[in-house]
C-alpha cells in the first residue's frame, strides 16, 4: 500500500515537471515557434564546399512583386547575400 502512494507520488511528480517544463518552453519560445521548430526543422547538410560556384536560385526583389536570378547579377565580382533581420 504504501509502495503504491509513493509511486503514485513519484509519477505526479514527474507529471508536474514535464508540464512545468512544456509551459516554460511555450513562453520562452512562444507556441508558434515551438510548434514551427519540431514541425518544419529538416536541416540538413549541404554538399557545397568553399570555392565552389553558387547554385543559380531565384529570389524575391525589394519591391516584392520581381523575381531577380542570382546569376543574372553574378558578373564576376563578388557577391553577398545577407538573410536575417536587422531589427
Amino acid at each position: 500500500m504504501k509502495m503504491r502512494r509513493w509511486l503514485w507520488r513519484i509519477g505526479a511528480g514527474l507529471g508536474l515537471v514535464v508540464v512545468g517544463l512544456i509551459a516554460a518552453a511555450f513562453v520562452m519560445i512562444g507556441p508558434r515557434d515551438l510548434i514551427g521548430i519540431l514541425r518544419y526543422d529538416q536541416r540538413r547538410e549541404g554538399s557545397l564546399k568553399v570555392g565552389d560556384r553558387a547554385p543559380d536560385v531565384t529570389l524575391a526583389a525589394l519591391d516584392g512583386t520581381s523575381r531577380v536570378r542570382l546569376l543574372e547579377r553574378f558578373t564576376g565580382r563578388p557577391l553577398v547575400i545577407v538573410f536575417g533581420s536587422f531589427t
